[in-house]
């Protein structure tokens, strides 16, 4: 099966946001957006979904924070249960809690930081070895790049959506066949 791509370039970040309003506004559905830096307000232009990262992050900072009391309570009372370090008292964890709210919270900061850093790589297809995927190198420094499917916009042929990219201020125009 060989399937069109349509790439529309653009060199400023309003003017691909209009172009995007614009595309949307007459039905055409955008696959993707690909630019130098966040382009504010593009998401619900074009119909991404609001990321549940959040949820994510709260989940590895709770697992680093029960993480972080299991370990404290293990080597405060259990292993090194007799031995009073600072006055600090060793027979119950809930005396010893207080003591270690530092390390609480920055065990948690760490394994929350550390997991999401590695779930947005993971996620983005970034990861070391896995295959990148920039229709045009340019879309790292200057250059944002529209992606339209023709197979997501049956409802138009693929002369209307040429004609209708066209028809936008855009820099370069690009047709890619994928197999």
């Amino acid at each position: 099966m060989v399937d069109k791509v349509i790439y529309a370039m653009y060199d400023d970040d309003d003017v691909t946001k209009d172009a995007a309003k614009a595309m949307v506004a007459k039905g055409i559905k955008v696959s993707d957006v690909y630019s130098p830096f966040p382009i504010h307000g593009i998401d619900p232009i074009i119909g991404v979904k609001e990321s549940r990262l959040g949820i994510v992050s709260f989940m590895f900072g709770i697992t680093g924070t029960m993480l972080a009391m299991i370990t404290i309570r293990y080597m405060m009372i259990i292993d090194w249960g007799g031995i009073n370090i600072g006055g600090k008292p060793n027979f119950d964890f809930i005396h010893n809690m207080p003591s270690f709210v530092p390390i609480l919270f920055e065990f948690t900061v760490l394994c929350a930081a550390h997991g999401m850093a590695f779930t947005y790589l993971l996620r983005n297809g970034t990861l070391p070895g896995m295959p990148a995927h920039n229709p045009d190198p340019r879309t790292t420094d200057d250059r944002f790049v529209v992606e339209i499917k023709p197979e997501e916009n049956t409802q138009f042929s693929i002369d209307e959506l040429t004609e209708f990219v066209k028809s936008t201020p855009i820099v370069e125009f690009e047709e890619k066949i994928i197999k």
